[in-house]
C-alpha cells in the first residue's frame, strides 16, 4: 500500500467541504467520485523514493476529471498506466459536462502529451515510475453555467485561500514521502506552488517545463522537443 493513500484522503474530505459562489455553478472533486482509480495510480505507481516529481495545476475536463489520474488521458491511463476502475458520478452534474469514465471518447490532448513524451522515453511505465512520480496541486474542477472551465484566478481571495490550504498541506506531505531531488513544475503555476512549499532545509532543484496544453502556441510548436531539452539542461535526464 502506498504511503501517499492518507494524504489523499485527507486532500478529499477536506477540500469536500468547501462551497463556491458565482462565477462557479458547479464544482466536481474526482478524488470523490473517482477514487478507485486514484487510489489505483497512487497503490500501483507512488510507492517509495522518486527522484523526480512532476506537478499539474488542476484536473482537465477529459483526463483527470473523468479517470482520476493526473494528466489522465484515457487511452494512456488504461494501457500504459494499467489503470482501469470503476467511476462514479459527481453530484451535481453539469448536463455539458457529463463524466463517463473511462467511456469517455474525448482526448486530453495535454495528458496524452505529456504521457507519451514519457512512454516515448521510457517504454514501459514500471520503468517511468522507478524513480519518477506525477501529480496536481488541486484535484477540484470548477465551472460556469455555462459549462466553461473555470481556473483558480476566478475564486474570490477567501475562496482561493480556503482551497490553498489543504493542497499546500498534501503537497509538502507527498514531498515528505516521496523525498525527490528534482520537482518540474508543468507550466509556471505549478512551479510557483512547489516554491512556495519549499523551506531553507530542502535541498530538491525547482525547474519549470513548457505546459503541453494546445492553448499554448509554444506546446503545439515545440513538443515534445522543448521539454526534453529542458529536462536535460537541468541535468533531470540525461
Amino acid at each position: 500500500m502506498s504511503a501517499l493513500l492518507a494524504p489523499a484522503a485527507a486532500l478529499r474530505d477536506a477540500v469536500d467541504a468547501l462551497s463556491f459562489g458565482p462565477p462557479v455553478a458547479c464544482t466536481y472533486n474526482p478524488l470523490r467520485y473517482a477514487w478507485a482509480p486514484h487510489a489505483g495510480y497512487l497503490s500501483r505507481h507512488g510507492a517509495g523514493r522518486k527522484r523526480v516529481v512532476f506537478l499539474g495545476m488542476n484536473p482537465g475536463p477529459f483526463g483527470m476529471a473523468q479517470t482520476g489520474v493526473p494528466f489522465g488521458e484515457i487511452p494512456a491511463v488504461r494501457d500504459w498506466l494499467g489503470i482501469q476502475e470503476p467511476v462514479t458520478k459527481p453530484a451535481p452534474e453539469h448536463p455539458k459536462r457529463p463524466v463517463t469514465g473511462f467511456a469517455c471518447a474525448r482526448s486530453e490532448v495535454s495528458g496524452r502529451r505529456l504521457w507519451g513524451l514519457f512512454a516515448q522515453r521510457f517504454g514501459t511505465a514500471e520503468a517511468f515510475f522507478a524513480d519518477h512520480f506525477v501529480l496536481n496541486y488541486c484535484p477540484l474542477v470548477w465551472m460556469a453555467g455555462s459549462g466553461a472551465n473555470l481556473t483558480p484566478d476566478k475564486l474570490s481571495a477567501a475562496e482561493r485561500d480556503a482551497v490553498e490550504a489543504p493542497c499546500r498541506a498534501h503537497l509538502r506531505a507527498v514531498l515528505d514521502i516521496l523525498r525527490p531531488e528534482h520537482l518540474v513544475g508543468v507550466g509556471g503555476y505549478a512551479a510557483k506552488k512547489f516554491a512556495e512549499v519549499t523551506t531553507g532545509g530542502d535541498t530538491w532543484k525547482i525547474t519549470q517545463m513548457l505546459h503541453p496544453s494546445p492553448a499554448s502556441p509554444a506546446a503545439n510548436k515545440g513538443w515534445p522537443a522543448e521539454p526534453i531539452r529542458t529536462l536535460e539542461q537541468a541535468g533531470i535526464w540525461k
